[in-house]
């Protein structure tokens, strides 16, 4: 099974009612441009997943970038999987290392929301990557390998998970690993879902996200398995995103 490539945008905590126009945007320049040979994505903040979803052209995937683990209850602030699968998302980004940085979040908690995304038919795009100190102690494969074994559901499926790697220390810092790394890190995952799987961990699809943007995007895509890109501020203007999108362009 060959993976299919994916190209998705992380907002953040970015976007108003007004940003819709850079969706409707990117879907113009999507319609007009050649045909891309990747899946376009957009995770916009929960209080857009609705209204973007209701918009967007078919062209269009429409995610979130988070979930709880539980289908309902008392988690004052949190959203299920259900209730963006209710929106109408396709996808959940779950264990991104903001999260994992910001709220604590382990890889089993992120595996737990992965399974809940699971649950509800979507598809979830479980995060790895290790930080600076991590790397420059060598520790590279052992940290993203770990996260990928403890982070990645046991039931998981080409169809349903998605597994993206992003080195922290090059999320919005304008550095970027060489592309012999990202091959190396991603080739290790390949490796890891195949010795787990079996011949379906082939099938998974991997992104690569850290800095990415149109001047670099068809180097690190043509990197060994990569199969598409998590992108995050270059995905804020449909310009940009669009740039990046060409590099799945004939």
């Amino acid at each position: 099974m060959k993976p299919t490539a994916l190209v998705a945008g992380n907002w953040k905590m970015n976007g108003l009612a007004a940003s819709r126009a850079e969706l409707e945007a990117l879907g113009r320049f999507v319609e007009s441009g050649a045909d891309a040979d990747c899946d376009i994505l957009i995770c916009p903040p929960f209080t857009l997943v609705g209204s973007f979803a209701a918009a967007a052209p078919e062209t269009i995937k429409i995610g979130a970038q988070d979930c709880h683990a539980n289908k309902s209850g008392a988690h004052t602030g949190d959203v299920s999987a259900e209730m963006l699968r209710d929106a109408g998302a396709s996808h959940v980004i779950v264990g991104h290392s903001e999260r994992r940085a910001d709220h604590g979040e382990t890889s089993e908690q992120v595996r737990a929301k992965a399974e809940a995304v699971h649950g509800e038919g979507m598809v979830a795009i479980v995060c790895v990557g290790e930080t600076e100190a991590e790397r420059d102690a060598g520790d590279t494969l052992a940290v993203v390998l770990d996260q990928v074994a403890k982070s990645v559901p046991g039931a998981a499926t080409p169809k349903d998970t998605v597994v993206a790697y992003e080195p922290v220390w090059a999320i919005g810092t304008g550095r970027t690993p060489t592309v012999g790394d990202v091959a190396e890190v991603h080739t290790a995952i390949r490796g890891a879902l195949v010795t787990r799987f079996g011949d379906i961990g082939a099938g998974f699809s991997l992104l690569y996200g850290g800095s990415v943007k149109p001047a670099n995007a068809a180097e690190l895509m043509a990197a060994d398995n990569v199969n598409g890109a998590l992108v995050g501020g270059a995905s804020l203007k449909a310009s940009d995103f669009n740039g990046i999108i060409e590099a799945y362009r004939k």
